[in-house]
């Protein structure tokens, strides 16, 4: 498929179909193409279809099959979109928060692979049934630990407000979570102690894993 340079075309791309309960629409917002009027198009839609499947089939349909409806806060970023928001990172406007392209690449810029070639896409997602309770006083790492422990992600990363994250699919996936929420940093990563084995004591009367 080549890059959409037509309304049509951009339409059409949009309605691609990456899972059952998603389509590529759902991950083009963007606030920075909103304000600053950057196009937020892939050069290779092939490639950015085929990891937004990936991170569709086996970590938001599962989420969204077990804790009902999942919100987008943002995901797909072209490097045009990227690399706008790192400009504006790197000369002191922090409300961008923009990785340089090269770090984004298999992360949020789904349509450039690593610099190891792996293909990978993330998503910024709130779970509104994990967010009330949140508010309530709930731990993050609940339901940080019930992903570790079902879901097959490469990175996560929580941030305070929703207790929204990143969460990553990536091949050959490193199987890491951060926070920004208190208690901050490294959660687990391979070779730390608590990486292995379950951690279900920490999310008792969680849903269990649906898939379907």
């Amino acid at each position: 498929m080549r890059k959409p340079a037509t309304i049509q075309a951009l339409e059409e791309f949009g309605r691609v179909r990456l899972s059952k309960h998603f389509f590529m629409r759902d991950f083009l917002y963007s606030d920075i193409t909103n304000l600053d009027g950057v196009p937020n198009i892939p050069d290779d839609p092939d490639l950015a279809i085929a990891a937004g499947t990936r991170l569709c089939e086996e970590l938001l349909e599962p989420l969204n099959a077990t804790f009902g409806r999942i919100a987008i806060r943002s995901a797909y970023r072209s490097c045009e979109v990227n690399g706008f928001g790192s400009r504006k990172q790197k000369a002191g406007n922090g409300a961008y928060k923009c990785g340089s392209n090269q770090y984004n690449y298999a992360d949020h810029i789904w349509d450039r692979r690593d610099g190891e070639g792996r293909m990978g896409a993330t998503a910024c997602i709130v779970v509104p049934w994990f967010a009330d309770r949140f508010e309530q006083g709930a731990d993050w790492r609940a339901l940080a630990w019930w992903i570790h422990d079902d879901l097959n992600y490469s990175s996560i990363y929580f941030f305070p407000k929703l207790a929204a994250f990143n969460l990553q699919w990536r091949e050959e996936p490193e199987r890491r979570i951060d926070s920004y929420v208190t208690p901050k940093g490294c959660l687990t990563k391979p070779g730390m102690d608590n990486h292995a084995g379950s951690h279900a004591e920490w999310y008792e009367g969680f849903p269990e894993l649906r898939v379907g």
